[in-house]
């Protein structure tokens, strides 16, 4: 069965040739052209994937992406903007997008991250043999791998999913170094060269909640020239 996107997008030109390029990858998208009629039509259809754009009349992405979150059912948000400031898309991480894509971008690039949500969603789907990890605890951070909760010195930490990703992936596998590309293709699900700023911001904002210096980094740590690691102490 073809995946069903919702494109939320203002831009006739925009979302027709998006709608054009899904079918390449066997997927069927419906077309809202302004924020309040995507937070309609979402409700209304059992979509896969949104690809949301952050300037919309009407409602702008940022509060149709807290909407599409306040509901019951996840559903993967890919958010597309023009604007140039890293505050907006923090802003829309934090409220529960799970990726950002920035105009002008490549055809090649957006299929690229649409298929790696499509690959997270499917492994969420899967149905599996019941397993549990147990809960990591190094220095003052605790991680509950099943409950995706964080806790630093016994006060829970809110976590992006994404970050939390970031966080699982590095305290599975501590002293092992990861080059930026390599977080991208393992964590993200996507290998696009020139997107490891992607991972950068990532990092440094988990740094900012996890981190009792984050200038100074006690669990993800640099290895210049190469990328980062986990500590294998955490103290």
């Amino acid at each position: 069965m073809p995946y069903k996107i919702l494109i939320i997008e203002d831009n006739p030109e925009i979302a027709k040739l998006i709608q054009l390029h899904l079918q390449d990858i066997h997927c069927k998208a419906d077309i809202a052209m302004d924020g309040a009629e995507g937070v309609r039509r979402f409700h209304q259809g059992q979509y896969d994937l949104v690809l949301l754009d952050l300037m919309l009349p009407v409602m702008d992405g940022l509060e149709v992406c807290k909407q599409l979150r306040a509901g019951t059912r996840y559903v993967p948000i890919i958010m597309l903007t023009s604007k140039a400031s890293e505050l907006d898309r923090v802003l829309g991480l934090e409220i529960g997008a799970n990726d950002y894509i920035t105009k002008p971008f490549s055809i090649p690039e957006l299929l690229a991250r649409v298929k790696a949500q499509f690959r997270h969603l499917e492994a969420l789907r899967t149905p599996k043999a019941e397993t549990s990890r147990q809960p990591l605890q190094l220095g003052d951070l605790a991680i509950d791998f099943d409950k995706r909760h964080v806790h630093v010195r016994g006060e829970q930490i809110e976590l992006t999913a994404k970050e939390f990703d970031l966080l699982s992936h590095f305290a599975s596998h501590p002293g092992r170094v990861y080059s930026r590309v390599e977080l991208l293709d393992q964590v993200w699900g996507y290998c696009y060269e020139g997107y490891e700023h992607t991972v950068n911001s990532h990092i440094n904002r988990l740094r900012a909640k996890i981190e009792r210096d984050p200038a100074k980094p006690r669990y993800i740590l640099t290895v210049w020239g190469v990328g980062y690691k986990f500590s294998e102490q955490g103290s």
